[in-house]
């Protein structure tokens, strides 16, 4: 069982770090926008946009993981079956979830600020 975890995560693992290399292809996409005289990539970004875009994806990401853990909170409480020390771990983990999630949402518009008035 273990190892089948081990090899699952993995792959998951994997995946996410070669999902950048399958989209950086653009499959022509960048010729045809400059021909069309659209400016393309970084090049028509400045820095604290390019942050501020970096930022936004690493705080999307420990979104997806604060609320996986509040789904297993859930599941876990669930699944108790009226045993306290279960009960008990299960709220713990679905609030350690909740306060995460505030404060990933606080720190998004934080730095959504930050970053829009170093832009401006």
């Amino acid at each position: 069982m273990k190892n089948k975890i081990i090899a699952f995560s993995t792959t998951i693992y994997g995946l996410i770090i070669a999902l950048p290399v399958f989209a950086a292809d653009d499959y022509g996409l960048g010729a045809t926008a400059g021909e069309a005289g659209l400016t393309t990539g970084l090049a028509s970004k400045s820095v604290p946009e390019i942050i501020g875009s970096v930022i936004g994806v690493v705080l999307g990401l420990l979104g997806v993981v604060f609320m996986i853990l509040l789904l297993y909170g859930g599941y876990s409480w669930m699944t108790a079956y009226g045993n306290e020390q279960k009960l008990t771990k299960a709220k713990d983990t679905i609030i350690n979830a909740v306060i995460g999630l505030i404060i990933i949402l606080a720190a998004y518009a934080i730095s959504t600020f930050v970053i829009n008035a170093l832009v401006k």
